[in-house]
């Protein structure tokens, strides 16, 4: 079996640093050349299937494959085969993959539900004659287990009517109405069409010319339903991404919630009144988490809504200095959505799996307001692999000096991250982290609005290598960035400024054996 993240079936811990610089441990990678998108993300007898946009041949983007891997447990993935070429009408694009469980598309045998891909296929023949028509969706079939697929011989099957961007469907068994719903991209809103057995395709609807942040283009919707927590109440998210756009520049995903009714996608009132004017709100602050979608087919008993995005951004992703591989994805992240005084939001969370990771944990002391610690020593001397928590506690009437943590190494080079009260913000800076010259737009010190309801906050942050995964405050706001430092961070730095540490903890991270 092939490790999460290593070359060759390699132990995370024996990675050859040097031949791998940057490779993370914890985090899904290729096992070589470019990744972007993930794909076709669903669960079925056992297993999470995670695709993705794969170009074999080069760590450039290129001619858009499918690539797969399996997950008994979201930490170690099994590389697999290549799952989908390009073929006479195209290069395969993003989309999404079902359990055809009633077998309503009879592609199913002996009794069996079949897997069922959802994609869009990009015409470059198409594209460079100058034609707008040049993005179908088509799907295909698998009847072991999503080892070989036979794409479906009425492909496309919904043809393009005339729209530039018109791709990355996402499908789901819609029960009410009996029938399959598909939301996929078209430029600057999305569709919504219909099926009874994912070949014959009706539109329903239209939503979001009006509604959200349109500075780029619309991309890789994802529509699916939620309790309130600590409710009987449900409603509808749809996660949306957009390529430019976000709020700290480049890709990045905003969200909308409300009622669907098998037909037509409607906002919640009060969420309506934050997105007017191309306001948004957004799934992740920081520069590095897009096109993200969640697993489909996760059984009931577990429940959870599972996302997972790419950890990388378009301003920068072609040219970012790894040398045999290209992106990592995000950790699996559960997310909830709670009722807040600004209208329903989105929390995100690792998902539980993520403990297992969790080796040696060792305590931070409490710290007056407008000092420093030094935090080397209980890390060993490494910031690699770890999973960082600090809950800090202010003067409400006086909110003063910002306060957080620094990772750094023996060249001088640090990531700097925390909240400023004064401004009331959350910080990633990376601007002083290493190599950064490779592109003028990788250099940043990335921020994010937010207000704790108290004059307390928790920062919990997860490092592997080469990004950071902030969470705040239970996942209320969450900012993910990469970075590239020439040598891996040592040593580990705790300033209050204006805020006094309560208590915290570092722990150590390693993959477990086996699954």
């Amino acid at each position: 079996m092939l490790l999460q993240g290593c070359p060759s079936g390699t132990p995370p811990e024996t990675v050859d640093a040097a031949a791998e610089p940057h490779r993370p441990v914890f985090h899904f990678t290729p096992e070589k050349m470019w990744m972007n998108d993930p794909n076709g993300m669903v669960y079925f007898e056992g297993e999470y299937h995670l695709f993705y946009q794969y170009y074999p041949d080069s760590t450039v983007w290129g001619p858009m494959h499918w690539g797969h891997a399996v997950s008994a447990d979201l930490l170690h993935w099994q590389h697999l085969p290549v799952a989908l070429y390009p073929d006479s009408l195209g290069l395969i694009f993003s989309g999404s993959a079902v359990v055809d469980w009633n077998n309503t598309s009879g592609f199913g045998e002996n009794g069996r539900p079949p897997l069922v891909a959802i994609f869009t296929q990009h015409s470059m023949e198409g594209e460079k004659a100058g034609r707008v028509d040049f993005q179908n969706q088509s799907i295909a079939y698998s009847n072991d287990k999503g080892r070989h697929w036979t794409k479906y011989s009425g492909n496309p099957v919904i043809p393009n009517p005339g729209i530039r961007d018109f791709r990355d469907p996402k499908v789901i068994w819609h029960e009410a109405s009996k029938q399959w719903v598909m939301v996929f991209a078209a430029q600057n809103h999305v569709q919504i069409w219909g099926s009874p057995d994912l070949k014959n395709w009706k539109h329903l609807s239209d939503f979001g010319r009006e509604w959200g942040s349109h500075g780029g283009v619309w991309e890789c919707p994802d529509l699916f339903p939620l309790t309130v927590e600590g409710s009987a109440e449900q409603k509808w998210v749809l996660l949306l991404s957009i390529n430019p756009g976000a709020p700290n520049g480049g890709s990045g995903t905003q969200y909308f919630t409300g009622q669907f009714d098998g037909r037509q996608f409607t906002l919640d009132e009060r969420f309506a009144a934050g997105v007017r004017n191309e306001q948004a709100v957004w799934l992740d602050y920081g520069r590095d988490n897009y096109a993200g979608v969640t697993w489909s087919d996760i059984p009931e008993d577990d429940g959870r809504r599972i996302f997972l995005g790419w950890m990388s951004n378009w301003d920068y992703a072609r040219d970012v200095p790894t040398v045999l591989w290209r992106s990592a994805m995000t950790l699996p992240r559960v997310l909830r959505l709670r009722d807040t005084p600004a209208g329903p939001r989105l929390y995100a969370a690792p998902v539980a799996e993520t403990e297992l990771l969790r080796a040696k944990t060792a305590a931070i002391k409490p710290l007056a307001s407008g000092n420093e610690a030094d935090l080397s020593a209980i890390t060993g001397n490494a910031v690699v692999c770890k999973e960082i928590a600090v809950d800090f506690e202010w003067n409400a009437d006086t909110p003063g000096a910002a306060f957080g943590l620094e990772l750094f190494n023996g060249k001088g080079e640090r990531l700097t991250f925390g909240y400023d009260p004064a401004a009331r913000q959350l910080f990633i800076d990376r601007r002083q982290s290493g190599k950064v010259a490779f592109s003028p737009k990788f250099p940043s010190r990335d921020t994010a609005p937010y207000q704790p309801a108290e004059n307390r906050l928790r920062l919990h942050a997860f490092i592997d290598r080469a990004s950071i995964e902030l969470f705040v405050d239970d996942g209320a706001c969450v900012m993910t960035d990469i970075f590239f430092p020439t040598e891996d961070f040592t040593g580990l730095r705790l300033f209050s400024g204006s805020a006094g540490v309560v208590s915290g903890n570092v722990r150590e991270l390693k993959m477990p054996s086996g699954n």
